[in-house]
C-alpha cells in the first residue's frame, strides 16, 4: 500500500504514526485476529491495519469518545452536525468570540458532546488536544490558521467512512488492566507509549514515570503474544539496553521518512525504533 492511500486520522495527536506508517506496517505479522492498539492517540496506526478486530485503548477519555462517536454514525449525520454548529457559533479562521463562546459551553455543560469538542480542535491552535487540570478544554483559538477546512472534510469522510466498516472496540483504561490477558494466538499487541523524558505535552506533569515504563517492559517480557512497541532511543537511553538484553529486534527508522534501516542509526537525530519480539 502506498503511503499516500494510509488512512489519516482528523485528529492532529501528538506523536501520531502516519508518516511512519509506510515503514511501521510491513513490519506487523500478516495475518492478524485482533489488533490491540494499547496506546491508540489519533488511531492513525489502528485504523490501517488489515486486522480482523482492533480494540482501540488510550487514557485520554475525550479522545476515545470522539473516535467512539465517529465509529458509531454515519458520516453524513456528523458532517451535518459540524455544520450546523460552524453556522450557529459563526466559527471561522478570525472569529474568536465564536470559538470562545463554544469554548465555554463544552467546558460548562454536564455532558460533554464528543462532537463539540471534536469542532473546538478543528479551530483550535494547532488543532491541538489540551486540557488543565479541571478537566477544561483550554487550547486558546488559532487565529488565520485553523478551521474545518476542506482538506480536513475530506480527512474526515474518508476516516469516518473507514472507521465504519472496521470491527473496533473501545476502551479508557490504564495499559496495566491488559497485563495478564491471555490474548489469541494471532492477536497483535501495538504499544505507541509517551516517550520517557520526552518534552511533548502529553509527558506533562510527570505523566510518563519510570515506574510506567518499567511496568510496559515487564508486561510486554511476560506477554504471550507477538507486539511491536515504538519508542525514541535518543530520549530512552535504557531502552537499548533492555531490548537487547531480551534479544529483541530493534528496527531503525529513517524520521526523514525514507525506507526503514535496520542497522544503522544517525545519532545526531532522534531516534525512532520499532522493537518487535519476533
Amino acid at each position: 500500500m502506498d503511503k499516500q492511500k494510509y488512512i489519516k486520522s482528523p485528529l492532529n495527536y501528538v506523536g501520531g504514526k502516519y508518516k511512519l506508517l509506510s515503514q511501521i506496517l510491513p513490519l506487523f505479522p500478516k495475518n492478524i485476529n485482533t489488533f490491540i492498539d494499547l496506546f491508540g492517540g489519533g488511531f492513525n496506526v489502528g485504523i490501517n491495519v488489515p486486522a480482523k478486530e482492533v480494540i482501540y485503548n488510550d487514557l485520554n477519555l475525550p479522545v476515545v469518545q470522539i473516535l467512539e462517536y465517529i465509529h458509531r454514525n454515519k458520516t453524513d449525520k456528523i458532517l451535518s452536525e459540524i455544520d450546523k454548529m460552524v453556522e450557529q457559533y459563526d466559527l471561522s479562521k478570525t472569529n474568536r468570540e465564536g470559538y470562545l463562546k463554544l469554548r465555554n459551553q463544552f467546558n460548562e455543560s454536564e455532558f460533554k458532546q464528543p462532537i463539540i469538542l471534536y469542532v473546538l480542535i478543528c479551530y483550535a491552535f494547532n488543532n491541538q488536544i489540551r486540557f488543565n487540570s479541571k478537566g477544561e478544554f483550554n487550547m486558546p483559538f488559532g487565529k488565520d490558521k485553523s478551521s474545518f477546512n476542506p482538506t480536513l472534510r475530506e480527512r474526515f469522510i474518508e476516516f469516518s467512512e473507514a472507521i465504519s466498516n472496521k470491527d473496533c472496540k473501545f476502551t479508557n483504561a490504564d495499559f496495566r488492566e491488559f497485563i495478564g490477558v491471555a490474548f489469541g494466538e494471532n492477536d497483535f499487541l501495538y504499544c505507541d507509549p509517551p516517550y520517557f523524558n520526552s518534552t511533548a505535552t502529553y509527558n506533562e506533569n510527570g505523566g510518563w514515570t519510570m515506574t510506567n515504563e518499567e511496568d510496559l517492559r515487564s508486561m510486554l517480557a511476560t506477554s504471550n503474544v507477538k507486539w511491536a512497541l515504538s519508542n525514541n532511543l535518543k530520549t530512552n537511553l535504557t531502552l537499548k539496553n533492555w531490548a537487547e538484553d531480551h534479544g529483541y529486534k530493534i528496527h531503525y527508522l529513517s524520521t526523514s521518512y525514507g525506507n526503514c534501516n535496520y542497522q544503522k542509526k544517525d545519532k545526531t537525530k532522534d531516534i525512532e525504533v520499532l522493537i518487535t519480539n519476533y
